[in-house]
């Protein structure tokens, strides 16, 4: 589990890449890691989670950013977004003619405050406010990456049965452009949950099509393991479902609800430029670790017990087409919301007074869920 943003991945955890080393595939990650430490000795930087080559960043970063390349602070040139696509290009090209398949995981870093866009991208925007101009310039910049990207996969040998996949981890900012629905990042409305994505695999997806089946970031990891033919391990809780079925066109509703929580819990403060500028710093002098603070080794360490009794902060649950909002306060009060987002996509009409046989359907499961997280972050599961 990771906690909240800044907090670290817990070692214990398999991820994707792990998983798909076990298969035989080699691993790369390029972008934000924002799990933990990008310096030599960590267990929590992106070589101890299973990625074989890494250019990566502790948190988001802009232009000309200074990146860890397996632990070695490298001061790049260039827009931000183009770096990393530069960068995983370079990791798919390489193994495109090797005898293993690869996975390829790119982060960006945009948008993101403090917002740097090229001028060249700013001057699109002229009629807009300085602010504007810099986030949608770099939304921009950010495009033409991916285009680029998504241009070079095409045109190569493997492109039939190369998956693309591509999302946005949270909704849309206050006041900036929206993502269908109430409330923006940070948020359990679904203005903070909703975004698109799209995946392309040409071997199996022969035209294009539309789906507003519900889907998380959660169902990745299984739908992968199924892809490779891996089985999931049964004594480790798993949110997420395959989307095989999806894919293949024969699944039309969700097997299995899905469930959100923000916890009232701080995040830790990251910043990239600072740390990379004072590692860089550190191996001009022949430290290869810097501030080893930032190993974040502390930050693995078990060291609290979570009630399973009190569940604050707000959590909902979705089950198509509704979902159910437990909001719990510091003084352990707890109000219900209930929405039909087929009829109420933007949660405007609380209908839980009428619908007390859903709410019996929906509590005990939002709850048991919440319970098996906090059992997650107490390190039942390890």
């Amino acid at each position: 589990a990771c906690f909240t943003w800044g907090r670290t991945l817990r070692p214990q955890e398999i991820t994707i890449a792990e998983l798909l080393k076990s298969a035989g595939y080699v691993t790369g990650h390029f972008g934000k890691w924002h799990l933990g430490s990008v310096r030599q000795g960590s267990p929590v930087n992106p070589g101890a989670s299973g990625f074989d080559e890494w250019l990566s960043a502790p948190n988001f970063f802009d232009n000309n950013p200074i990146l860890s390349r397996e632990g070695v602070a490298v001061q790049t040139e260039g827009e931000s977004s183009m770096v990393i696509v530069d960068a995983a290009l370079k990791f798919i090209q390489k193994h495109e003619a090797g005898d293993q398949p690869y996975l390829a995981v790119v982060w960006f870093g945009s948008p993101h405050l403090p917002h740097e866009a090229l001028e060249q991208d700013q001057q699109l925007y002229a009629d807009q406010p300085p602010g504007l101009q810099h986030f949608y310039g770099e939304i921009t910049a950010m495009d033409r990456a991916f285009g680029k990207l998504r241009t070079t996969l095409k045109s190569l040998e493997s492109n039939d049965n190369t998956i693309l996949w591509y999302l946005s981890d949270n909704g849309a900012l206050p006041e900036i452009g929206a993502s269908g629905g109430r409330g923006h990042k940070a948020k359990i409305y679904e203005g903070g949950l909703l975004v698109p994505s799209m995946l392309e695999w040409p071997a199996k997806i022969h035209q294009a099509r539309v789906t507003s089946l519900p889907a998380n970031t959660s169902d990745i990891f299984p739908t992968l393991a199924e892809i490779v033919g891996l089985p999931l391990d049964e004594n480790r809780p798993m949110d997420g479902i395959s989307l095989i079925p999806l894919i293949d066109n024969q699944m039309n509703t969700r097997s299995q609800a899905m469930g959100f929580w923000n916890y009232p819990a701080s995040g830790i403060r990251t910043p990239s430029a600072e740390w990379m500028a004072e590692l860089l710093e550190a191996q001009k002098q022949g430290n290869i670790i810097g501030d080893s603070t930032r190993l974040r080794l502390d930050d693995i360490v078990i060291n609290t017990q979570y009630s399973y009794d009190s569940l604050p902060g707000h959590a909902a649950w979705l089950d198509w087409p509704w979902k159910l909002h437990r909001i719990e306060d510091q003084t352990s009060n707890i109000a219900w919301e209930l929405y039909n987002l087929e009829k109420d996509p933007f949660e405007e009409e609380n209908i839980v007074d009428s619908h007390p046989e859903r709410i019996a359907d929906m509590k005990a499961p939002l709850e048991d869920w919440q319970r098996s997280v906090v059992g997650s972050l107490n390190g039942l599961d390890y």
